[in-house]
């Protein structure tokens, strides 16, 4: 008897541990202004070293499980192992679509990705994070030789590397390797606006908002940049989605 007892109460337990996590992690059906403010906040946790490490138990793993995915943001990130996207905005299982690549760069399988994203799934919020001491953009900078597949991988890089020194000409060393690295945030948001009528769609309907970042791998802090500076000019320009 004492045995059933037992097992009716770790079921309901489960239950509400369930509903709880159900009810403090924010789904699509929020705005972006209220995912941002979670990835503000989280990050803002992360940077003083108290995270809640939030919805990383059991009962979110079984929820996601049972439920499926239902993430409140969409990341573009670099593969750089010292950028670990939910750690650094500290939150959960099933809490963002992360997509990451070298360089954070947005060829076409980085943006068929972001398009499962913000598309099926229906995250109102893409962020574009760039990082300092990024090694891909400062391997197009010192012009490094690169082997293997990397050449065709950089290669949406070297167009910030260039509108780096064109807009400020002179700069040399660390300083040009920062500007590029802001530049090729931008970049990438220009190149899926460019080849996602998916995307440039959501944005022109509202459904969309498209944010550049910054992560500072020395303090943990990740700068927003905003939309981009010419994005009504790209979203104009964009191709219109077909019609089904």
């Amino acid at each position: 008897m004492i045995r059933f007892v037992m097992i009716g109460i770790l079921v309901v337990c489960s239950f509400v541990s369930a509903s709880t996590v159900q009810a403090s992690g924010e789904a699509p059906g929020v705005s972006a202004d209220v995912a941002l403010n979670q990835l503000k906040d989280g990050n803002a946790r992360f940077i003083v070293g108290k995270p809640d490490h939030p919805r990383q138990n059991f009962d979110r793993r079984n929820e996601t499980t049972q439920k499926g995915q239902k993430p409140f943001a969409s990341v573009l990130a670099c593969s750089d192992s010292r950028v670990p996207v939910e750690v650094i905005f500290d939150q959960g299982i099933g809490d963002i679509f992360v997509v990451r690549v070298a360089g954070n760069v947005a060829n076409v399988d980085e943006t068929g990705s972001i398009e499962y994203g913000t598309d099926h799934l229906g995250t109102p919020l893409l962020v574009v994070l760039g990082h300092t001491r990024c090694g891909a953009v400062t391997a197009v900078v010192q012009n490094d030789e690169v082997h293997g597949n990397i050449p065709a991988l950089v290669k949406g890089i070297v167009p910030a590397v260039e509108q780096a020194k064109k807009s400020k000409p002179g700069l040399k060393g660390e300083e040009l390797i920062d500007a590029a690295i802001n530049a090729n945030v931008w970049q990438a948001i220009e190149d899926i606006f460019k080849s996602s009528p998916t995307v440039a769609g959501r944005v022109k309907d509202g459904k969309l908002m498209v944010l550049g970042a910054l992560y500072h791998i020395d303090t943990g802090k990740v700068s927003w940049m905003g939309s981009h500076p010419k994005q009504d000019q790209l979203l104009s320009a964009a191709k219109s989605q077909p019609k089904h």
